[in-house]
């Protein structure tokens, strides 16, 4: 198996890192982005010029687009880009300031879909290529107080999947990568919080009580596992990282399958006969 180039951004810590030394470990080259390029220094120490260490902030497009075209020129071809940068927003919807709303949408979507954008031109001149896209069980899911979280995922969800009907025939793979809860520090010192308002103290306990009752997956075993979804043959549109994803998500689709087969009649009523009121 020839080695690949991979394009990370996000890669100071979390996932990010772990992915970025699994790829580096088997002699992969990396394009490792941060905002704070000196979080890469001991990876840079480690492997060398096997990593390019590159300065970026997601929500500046223009930076993307620059900093895609450092790394192709640096590495001559751009194999697996992973959209890695990104952070939880917790409040409830009321709570939610405009200027927090933004920042979240700007950085968790609109900055996948900056880095996206920048690398298919790439990717289709190479008539190859796999963007992997950080989603999260949030993004097939939704619980209180992360309204804002699931918007941005539910967002990325659902570009990425159109995204890959439109480029399956110039060989280029999408795969979303639904993460469960892990040891990282995404709802801790990564995270941002609204200011709270007293009414939706419920609503705050609620969350807390269902993180305090999931037993944190180990971010280190999600290398292996993303070199099994990147040297896939036919990898996965989806796939859950973590055990919880799928049962959680099994009994979420049944619902919703059931709520729409009660209200199924009202559905069709809703349809109308358009073709005969052209008629009469």
């Amino acid at each position: 198996m020839s080695s690949k180039v991979w394009f990370i951004t996000g890669t100071s810590k979390g996932f990010g890192k772990v992915w970025a030394e699994a790829a580096l470990v088997r002699g992969d080259q990396v394009a490792a982005t941060a905002r704070d390029i000196k979080t890469l220094a001991p990876l840079v120490e480690r492997y060398g010029n096997k990593i390019a260490a590159m300065t970026l902030d997601v929500t500046d497009k223009r930076a993307v687009d620059a900093t895609i075209a450092e790394a192709h020129k640096r590495f001559g071809r751009l194999d697996v880009v992973v959209n890695n940068a990104g952070y939880g927003l917790f409040g409830a919807i009321e709570e939610i300031s405009e200027t927090e709303a933004r920042a979240q949408l700007e950085t968790n979507l609109f900055g996948a879909l900056w880095v996206t954008q920048a690398a298919l031109p790439i990717m289709r001149a190479q008539k190859s290529g796999h963007i992997i896209q950080v989603s999260s069980i949030g993004g097939v899911n939704a619980f209180p107080t992360v309204g804002l979280y699931h918007a941005s995922k539910w967002g990325l969800e659902g570009f990425s999947q159109s995204l890959a009907t439109e480029v399956a025939a110039f060989g280029i793979k999408v795969t979303l990568v639904e993460p469960g809860g892990y040891a990282t520090d995404w709802g801790g010192p990564s995270a941002m919080r609204a200011k709270p308002l007293a009414a939706y103290e419920g609503a705050h306990a609620a969350i807390v009580a269902f993180r305090k009752g999931n037993i944190p997956g180990d971010p280190q075993a999600t290398g292996a596992a993303i070199l099994k979804v990147v040297d896939a043959a036919q990898p996965p549109l989806r796939i859950f990282f973590g055990s919880g994803g799928l049962p959680m998500t099994r009994a979420e689709y049944a619902k919703r399958i059931e709520t729409w087969e009660k209200w199924n009649d009202v559905s069709v009523e809703a349809q109308g006969d358009w073709a005969a009121k052209q008629r009469g």
